[in-house]
């Protein structure tokens, strides 16, 4: 009886800049990334790498992807949010908070 094995890859990488080790056309391709992000005014670029074998269809890549920036958008939130909290309870009760800033 042969025994069948599911075999698979996936290898998922995300940039913010340039690494020391990279080519001039990968220098080049960041400095026009860092140039559209001033012209933008805002935000960050990052370069998203992939492998995935068997391949899995753009359309199923892209519905993870959202729904990896949907929980990151939650997170987000979250912590604007405790941040928020924490300046007002800075404000209103800095007492509170005198020691902390001491050490």
């Amino acid at each position: 009886m042969k025994v069948y094995r599911p075999e698979w890859r996936c290898t998922f990488n995300v940039k913010d800049g340039v690494e020391e080790s990279a080519s001039w056309k990968q220098r080049i391709a960041w400095q026009l990334r860092e140039y559209a992000d001033k012209l933008d005014g805002g935000g960050r670029t990052v370069k998203i790498d992939y492998n995935v074998t068997p391949a899995v269809s753009r359309e199923d890549l892209d519905i993870c992807l959202g729904k990896g920036f949907e929980l990151t958008q939650s997170l987000l939130t979250q912590l604007a949010h405790q941040a928020a909290c924490e300046d007002v309870m800075r404000d209103a009760k800095a007492e509170l908070f005198e020691k902390e800033q001491q050490s």
